[in-house]
């Protein structure tokens, strides 16, 4: 590699580092945005000009979301409906991944191109028919209601069955041999072997589950049966819109989230590309 080759090679390099740095500080902008104009007083955040920085900083919206409004009990509903949403996907994907990809039963093949073929389906198509057999079974307004209809991730299916599909055949066989059970041969050889998988899944189906909003949104009218995305739409006041405390309560809303993707982040970039890899 001569010298003008490696100079071509530092520049290009160069430009791509300050394209990915105007690419990150343009999508960060927003976030940074509703954060600062939480802590400003109303009239600054009404104001016609920008200003990067408030002129007075203030917690007072973030008191008023904390104590005027219901945001504990939303975030008790949102932590027990996401948590429940995840056991329920994670666990009952994994076992129907499993019975797919090592089982032989009637119908199998139908079966799994039914759930390739879900994917043309959006959640949307099926709001109307998932609320009127919610309230046949008298659930809206409850916990169940809300979880239900939000454990069709066929995404996570596929991913376990690919797993299970790459695992060498000797081990089951081995098991076999050892006359294990099905439930022995899943739990204590194909199970110990995806725990990186099973977390970076569970961790994405908690992050969606907990920014759920349409279906909690359509399932819940009570204040004290809200998730905490449908909550926020309810701090209002009497005399007008307070964006300030809108936007304090969306900080509050997203907070949860943004701590368990940074700290999880690995993770949740191992389940996006797997997913992506599915569905490409």
């Amino acid at each position: 590699m001569n010298a003008t080759t490696a100079k071509r090679l530092n520049l290009a390099g160069l430009l791509i580092t300050l394209l990915t740095v105007v690419i990150a500080v343009i999508w960060a902008f927003p976030l940074y945005w509703g954060v600062i104009s939480s802590l400003k007083p109303e009239d600054e955040v009404v104001r016609r000009y920008i200003e990067l920085w408030p002129d007075t900083l203030t917690f007072s919206h973030y008191y008023f979301a904390l104590t005027q409004t219901q945001i504990g009990i939303w975030y008790l509903n949102s932590i027990v409906t996401a948590l429940a949403i995840t056991v329920l996907t994670v666990g009952s994907s994994m076992f129907c991944g499993y019975a797919i990809s090592q089982l032989q039963f009637p119908f199998r093949r139908v079966l799994w191109w039914l759930i390739l073929a879900s994917f043309m389906v959006p959640m949307q198509v099926l709001i109307v028919n998932h609320f009127e057999l919610m309230a046949r079974f008298g659930l809206i307004n409850t916990w169940a209601g809300i979880v239900l209809p939000q454990l069709i991730h066929p995404v996570v299916i596929i991913v376990y069955k690919q797993f299970f599909d790459n695992v060498p055949k000797d081990f089951r066989e081995a098991a076999a041999m050892d006359n294990a059970s099905e439930w022995r041969i899943l739990t204590r050889i194909y199970m110990p072997m995806n725990w990186g998988v099973t977390t970076a899944l569970a961790i994405v189906t908690f992050i969606w589950s907990w920014n759920a909003f349409l279906w909690p949104f359509l399932a819940v009218t009570k204040t004290e049966m809200m998730t905490i995305t449908v909550g926020i739409t309810q701090v209002n006041d009497a005399f007008g819109v307070y964006y300030a405390r809108e936007l304090s309560a969306a900080v509050l809303a997203g907070l949860p989230v943004a701590v368990a993707y940074l700290i999880f982040q690995r993770r949740v970039t191992q389940a996006i590309t797997l997913s992506a890899g599915i569905k490409g």
